[in-house]
């Protein structure tokens, strides 16, 4: 299935949050800022000597306790996930996220006020177009230890499923889904993070928490309370009283949704696969999802991605009729045999050009290059995607039969497999820059096998050969 490409987005000015940060307890500022193109999701420590930087990349993840934690040359960004979440949601590609502390404020535990501020920014188009992963076949990740598993399927855009179960009788079994992130803003933006009795004693004990008030997290009580926990909770939340619900909540807050713990766990699922760095067009169910498990998927996903980027194969179908077949080529390029190496051109844009040539014993090099085990010299498909990325050079100019392209340099060459008889090798070269003045740079590759066989950055000239 062809799909469109959607544009890049960024927001259209800067915008500012005041709040404290949940385990650090410090008051922090948070400023969006609109990000350059293809520059993706990065924070800036602003109150640290040099203000570094550190993209929301999973490769940066260090720790996964009560949050999602990343860390650069010894600068670290903590609880990142319901920032980045309310960035997806909202269909931002590009944003420079400015913090004058660690930690992202937790405002009421939810990404609400983070939608708000960056709707009151403006989202608006860049003229990039979205690199997606479109997923293709199931991709899983399960975590025996917990029994949570995370898997992506097909499907014609981003959804997510998400399915709790924590054993406990006072939250019970619960899931949540989105079918389209138009959804996130009014149906999962405002669900807050949530904590079991249990595990807040222990984040109290160890000194976490300090930001927290009965405003930005549910408690479910899920043990019986004694006055000593009474007490603790009193004063460390500075309320002179405190009670459980019928609903087995504290009494601070009201639930927004029945299934408000499972909403914020498709919240913190977003906010995590943000670290892929690559949207994704399928859908992923995660049974059980948390933090660890999460990025642990990110990283595996991410992985795939990248191996897909290297071995990027142009899905053409070698049967259906070409662009141009070598008649039509011969009208643009002044090659013929037996130094024509381009067979036919299947696409070509204003960036972009794939072509095809068949490899066959029949070849005149051949002859002389390992007669006894015959390999297509390397030079050779150099020349061949030269030629290829010749023809997007020459679409640029009004009579392409008037022009040549000459050579001008060639950088990063590999060979990275062997092209023999009977090989068919698929050529893609596409613009690093926009032509000026008759220069034009290329990244080019040579795939063979589904797999790539030779890349090489090409720069050639345009010039009038009448």
């Amino acid at each position: 299935m062809a799909y469109k490409k959607a544009k890049q987005h960024t927001i259209d000015q800067e915008v500012s949050l005041d709040g404290v940060g949940l385990h650090t307890g410090q008051k922090v500022k948070i400023t969006f800022k609109p990000g350059p193109e293809n520059s993706g999701y990065v924070f800036k420590r602003i109150d640290l000597e040099g203000e570094p930087e550190i993209e929301a990349d999973v490769s940066y993840v260090v720790n996964t306790q009560r949050g999602t934690n990343l860390e650069k040359n010894g600068v670290k960004i903590q609880t990142s996930e319901h920032v980045l979440a309310a960035c997806v949601g909202l269909d931002i590609d590009n944003i420079l996220i400015e913090l004058n502390a660690s930690e992202p404020p937790i405002m009421d535990g939810s990404s609400k006020f983070f939608v708000e501020a960056l709707e009151k920014a403006g989202v608006v188009a860049q003229e990039a177009e979205r690199e997606e992963f479109i997923v293709e076949e199931v991709i899983s990740y399960h975590d025996d230890e917990s029994g949570s598993e995370i898997i992506v399927m097909p499907a014609d855009q981003y959804q997510v499923t998400t399915m709790v179960d924590f054993g406990t009788k006072v939250l019970g079994t619960q899931n949540a889904s989105i079918s389209h992130l138009s959804q996130f803003k009014d149906e999962i933006s405002d669900a807050r993070t949530f904590s079991f009795l249990h595990e807040l004693e222990a984040l109290l004990d160890n000194g976490l928490i300090k930001g927290g008030d009965l405003n930005n997290a549910i408690v479910y009580v899920d043990k019986e309370i004694n006055e000593e926990t009474f007490k603790k909770l009193r004063i460390a939340f500075n309320r002179d009283n405190i009670s459980v619900k019928q609903n087995g909540i504290l009494d601070n807050l009201t639930l927004h949704y029945p299934n408000e713990a499972a909403r914020h766990k498709l919240l913190d699922v977003l906010g995590d696969l943000a670290l892929i760095g690559t949207r994704i067009r399928g859908k992923v169910i995660a049974n059980k999802p948390g933090h660890y498990v999460n990025t642990q998927f990110a990283k595996k996903l991410a992985k795939i991605i990248k191996a897909e980027k290297r071995n990027n194969v142009p899905k053409i179908d070698l049967d259906q009729k070409p662009l141009m077949d070598v008649t039509d080529i011969m009208d643009i390029l002044p090659h013929r045999s037996p130094f024509l190496l381009v067979d036919k051109i299947y696409s070509c844009t204003e960036t972009c050009v794939i072509g095809m040539k068949n490899v066959t014993m029949n070849e005149p090099f051949f002859v002389g290059h390992f007669p006894g085990k015959p390999v297509m010299p390397g030079v050779l498909q150099v020349e061949a995607m030269a030629q290829t990325g010749g023809i997007l050079a020459l679409k640029s100019v009004p009579d392409p039969e008037n022009y040549l392209t000459y050579f001008m340099k060639i950088d990063n060459v590999r060979f990275k497999q062997q092209v023999v008889p009977g090989d068919t090798l698929i050529f893609k070269l596409e613009l690093l820059a926009p032509i000026r003045r008759g220069i034009c740079q290329m990244q080019g590759y040579a795939y063979v096998n589904g797999k790539l066989a030779t890349e090489a950055i090409l720069m050639a000239q345009i010039v009038k050969s009448k």
